[in-house]
């Protein structure tokens, strides 16, 4: 994989843009979005850019990250003419950067791509780390690879757009940084107020640093990147089983890995000595940011279910699931394999705590 991709803020990001546009002989110009970012992002990126482009356009939503929708954006780069040296700007939050970037990659064996992530989940995470891909068969993210954009571009005013709700389903992301990597974003995030959600733009640098640190050491995870997936091991299951119930019960992601941290904690007591009383902290933060928003009971006849999805995740080892739990705050521990009994410890857990 190439070398990590330069990340520009704010005004900054614009100029980067005009220049890469104006010095790289960028034969066509290409902007995925979906309906939201069309309306509330796109206006201000094409006043910032005057550069010609042609304008992609897909449905939001996890729903709509698969193989039907890439080749839609594969049939939409063909009939409009795009070539080799053709650039797409990926504008939107994790469902358009991981496909976008996916499709880009692979449309005449790899084009350019720019990331300008809209959502705060995007930029403290999606956006960055040069993974792209689409979910296949109801199973998240199993068909991708590694690419990397030319750049990321981060522009804050973005997010003044976003529903209460999606920006609370990227602090899980924020949460997560705190928990396996830095302390101060802890103790920053556990006096969140839910009332008046904001995120600081020190938040979103610090959890950017984090994660552009640790995928510099480990880009195809074969170490160290593991910890990203704090959470996300049920986290994932939990998300696509419910993404097969009726529409409002669907979960963001963000709030699926909540609940993947909520029962990554009690594991990290059951199996490396996390102190029950951080484990009450740590669950008492989650349920007050996303009680509203997250099922209060994960109930029996979702068990199985999340265990065969379990089965598909793409840190198995010969046939085991491996999750990253956390010896104290700050303090992540790889490759942990748990039994399906410690796992409904953690959801007994969990229904107990609502």
């Amino acid at each position: 994989m190439s070398v990590q991709p330069t990340i520009f803020y704010q005004k900054e990001a614009f100029n980067q843009l005009g220049i890469y546009l104006s010095t790289q002989s960028v034969s066509k110009l290409f902007i995925l979005v979906d309906e939201n970012t069309k309306k509330h992002c796109l206006p201000l990126l094409t006043e910032k850019c005057e550069h010609p482009f042609s304008l992609i356009e897909i449905k939001s939503g996890e729903v709509h990250k698969n193989l039907t929708t890439s080749q839609y954006i594969w049939q939409e780069l063909t009939d409009k003419g795009a070539e080799r040296n053709s650039l797409v700007l990926n504008l939107g939050g994790g469902v358009i950067t991981d496909m976008g970037g996916f499709c880009a990659a692979t449309f005449k064996r790899g084009i350019g791509f720019i990331n300008i992530p809209t959502t705060l989940l995007g930029m403290v995470d999606a956006a960055i780390g040069g993974k792209t891909g689409i979910d296949f068969n109801g199973l998240k993210n199993q068909i991708g690879l590694f690419s990397n954009p030319k750049m990321v571009l981060l522009i804050p005013e973005f997010l003044v757009t976003l529903p209460v709700r999606e920006l609370l389903s990227g602090l899980a992301e924020v949460i997560k940084y705190g928990l396996i990597d830095d302390t101060s974003i802890w103790e920053t995030i556990k006096g969140f107020n839910t009332r008046k959600p904001s995120v600081s733009f020190e938040i979103i640098q610090k959890s950017i640093q984090i994660k552009e640190r640790i995928v510099q050491q480990d880009p195809k995870e074969k170490g160290v990147r593991k910890t990203l997936n704090f959470g996300h091991t049920l986290g994932h299951a939990i998300e696509t089983h419910f993404l097969s119930k009726s529409k409002n019960e669907h979960l963001l992601h963000g709030e699926a890995v909540a609940i993947g941290m909520i029962l990554a904690v009690h594991l990290s007591f059951q199996t490396q000595g996390l102190p029950l009383e951080i484990v009450h902290k740590i669950s008492t933060v989650l349920k007050e940011i996303y009680a509203s928003t997250i099922p209060s009971k994960i109930t029996t006849d979702d068990y199985q279910p999340i265990f065969d999805l379990l089965k598909h995740d793409k840190k198995n080892d010969k046939g085991k699931a491996n999750f990253i739990l956390l010896s104290s705050i700050g303090e992540a521990v790889l490759d942990c394999q748990i039994s399906e009994n410690e796992i409904l410890k953690a959801f007994t857990y969990y229904n107990l705590l609502f």
